[in-house]
């Protein structure tokens, strides 16, 4: 009697770091993952994380011929109307350059509130999409960096985790962390679209 075989699904990142991150969040076992195949760049031009999302994961599907999931996230600050937003990644070539330039443009203001969204979507090996998920976390931003992290994570502090969410544990990072939510909430429809 042969195993069952692990359901196979891709996900839309070549960053080894973040394909890891997810498929802990989503906690299946059973599920084997893969990154995307090397050298694939998409130019995310959705309107929104959702439609990015969606962007990326029909065009690894198709390419793959496989169930694939993708996310998008920003980082929205309420008295920048929501900037970086969308634009999150390409806010300056460097992290260190888009820190520098939120907290310029931030100024002394002491309205510091902001959030970490993501989205989450799930293609099927056609590209159709058949799940969609979203989470955010809630944090203010600090004056300066503290602690680790890459992206905007060292200047993010979250008061339920008591940190920043470049030194969040990973445990406290998958339950408040807005992509640790959007992979809870889609993860029940990934296992009955993959019978695992």
């Amino acid at each position: 009697m042969t195993a069952a075989r692990s359901a196979v699904l891709v996900i839309a990142s070549g960053n080894p770091h973040k394909v890891a991150e997810i498929e802990a969040m989503l906690d299946l076992p059973r599920l084997e993952v893969r990154r995307q195949p090397d050298g694939l760049e998409i130019e995310e031009t959705g309107d929104s994380y959702l439609a990015n999302a969606c962007l990326k994961a029909t065009t690894v599907a198709q390419l793959t011929g496989q169930w694939a999931l993708a996310d998008d996230s920003g980082l929205e600050v309420d008295a920048l109307d929501g900037r970086p937003g969308l634009y999150s990644a390409r806010y300056a070539p460097t992290d260190h350059e888009r820190i520098h330039r939120l907290l310029q443009e931030l100024g002394d203001s002491l309205y510091r509130g902001g959030s970490f969204v993501s989205a989450m979507a799930l293609a099927d090996p056609q590209g159709q999409i058949v799940a969609e998920a979203e989470g955010v976390c809630r944090g203010r931003i600090l004056r300066q960096p503290e602690g680790g992290g890459t992206g905007y994570d060292p200047i993010f502090h979250v008061r339920e985790a008591g940190s920043t969410y470049g030194a969040m544990a990973y445990h406290l990072k998958s339950k408040l962390g807005s992509r640790g939510k959007a992979a809870r909430e889609i993860a029940p429809a990934l296992r009955r679209a993959l019978s695992i």
